[in-house]
């Protein structure tokens, strides 16, 4: 790595990647990552991408978003994401990304939860992996574009609210200092303080820890989302995801008597209520999910992975239904962001689900999270571009001693985002 470069870009998700992709090649880039560029959330995502199917969809697409996120969105943003989603879809058709689509050659749509109609499109149930693979291959390709892995942000440079580059370390626990007039965070959510998540446990919101040491300001960061529906195990380890897209489709859930006892498309929060009700109340870890209605068909085509997943388990998804259990699975808040990506340090952007512009409220609709990660990294790319340019950082020399004890400075991080959690869990009683 240099010393220096025009803009960093902490993560590899589809937000840091479209936003290094929407940046022009005369911008020297660096993209860091804790673990493997591919082992991103962004990766796991299985239903699909929403976008507006015309002018007569939008009143129905912002009130569906608006519902779901009991109407404390913020409507500018709704607004700015539904308006940019036709021309996302595009742009990333011309990047070769695979829809499905159907006899006709157009493009096919599915329906998730708390959407009034199909408005999703999808690759199998490996959307967010089609997506990101190509934003990833595009970025690599780019000479402009330095990928580092195994390399974690441990602290922001900064002095007088201005930001002046990243504190970084690698798997050797040696520290660099890079220095650029831009950095943004695009890190993903806060999975890997939960037990039960869909997430990868090496994302942590190690990002909220360091925006809380440098004053920088939060909101609703305790609006985390429960999936209502992982494949139930007693292993350790990260929680597999049955797709919305399943109960969309027509699968239904059973309690442990083989009986419906909800209405399966309703918001996730809602979904999960019910189901945690339905457990405490039967005494059960998990309730029923039975995806037979498909028929083998939709199964083997629309489902393959999980299918191949649920079979690697000894369920057989054709013949028998599933335990399903509910597990953390999205974060609604983060580093508060206006509506085109900056926070409220001077050259500090932020992104995708580390950050909160308000376009899900406090529960976040089927199928946003990737269209709102492209459309606010597109808009931070282009503040960057074109908005006013920060002043000049005066940090002084980084005390390295700070960073000597990375255990302890992580856990310090964890420690103090699990504690405003709880604080602003309060407030909103």
């Amino acid at each position: 790595m240099k010393e220096y470069y025009d803009v960093i870009i902490v993560g590899t998700g589809a937000a840091g990647l479209y936003c290094a992709l929407n940046l022009p090649e005369r911008k020297n880039i660096l993209m860091i990552t804790k673990k493997e560029a591919d082992q991103s959330d962004s990766f796991l995502a299985q239903g699909g991408i929403c976008m507006l199917r015309g002018e007569d969809d939008y009143e129905d697409y912002f009130e569906d978003t608006m519902r779901a996120g009991h109407y404390e969105n913020n409507k500018k943003a709704v607004d700015l994401m539904l308006r940019s989603s036709n021309s996302i879809i595009r742009d990333l058709l011309t990047r070769e990304v695979d829809f499905e689509r159907n006899e006709k050659g157009d493009l096919e749509f599915t329906r998730e939860g708390a959407h009034s109609q199909p408005r999703i499109l999808f690759h199998e149930d490996i959307t967010g992996k089609e997506i990101t693979s190509k934003l990833l291959a595009q970025a690599q390709a780019r000479e402009n574009i330095e990928i580092v892995e195994y390399m974690t942000m441990v602290d922001l440079i900064s002095a007088d609210n201005i930001c002046g580059g990243v504190v970084a370390m690698d798997e050797q626990d040696e520290i660099y200092e890079i220095s650029a007039p831009y950095v943004v965070l695009a890190c993903g959510g806060l999975g890997g303080l939960y037990k039960n998540s869909t997430n990868f446990p090496h994302i942590t919101g190690d990002a909220l820890g360091i925006a809380m040491k440098h004053g920088i300001l939060l909101e609703n960061i305790d609006y985390i989302q429960i999936h209502p529906t992982t494949l139930y195990s007693k292993k350790p380890g990260r929680r597999f995801l049955i797709s919305e897209s399943v109960r969309g489709e027509g699968a239904y859930l059973y309690d442990k008597n083989g009986q419906r006892f909800t209405n399966e498309l309703q918001p996730r929060d809602l979904l999960s209520q019910a189901i945690f009700s339905q457990m405490e109340k039967q005494d059960t870890e998990f309730v029923w999910e039975d995806m037979r209605p498909l028929g083998e068909t939709t199964i083997m085509n629309h489902f393959p992975n999980i299918f191949s997943r649920c079979l690697e388990e000894g369920f057989d998804v054709r013949k028998e239904p599933i335990p399903v259990v509910p597990a953390q699975h999205y974060f609604m808040g983060g580093i508060k962001v206006n509506l085109g990506s900056r926070t409220s340090m001077q050259g500090l952007y932020a992104c995708g689900e580390t950050s909160c512009n308000g376009v899900h409220g406090k529960n976040r609709l089927a199928s946003n999270s990737l269209l709102e990660s492209l459309v606010f990294a597109r808009r931070a790319a282009d503040d960057i571009l074109f908005g006013k340019k920060p002043e000049p950082c005066r940090a002084g020399a980084v005390d390295r001693k700070e960073y000597e004890d990375r255990e302890n400075l992580m856990a310090g991080y964890r420690a103090v985002i699990l504690s405003e959690i709880e604080r602003m869990k309060k407030s909103h009683e």
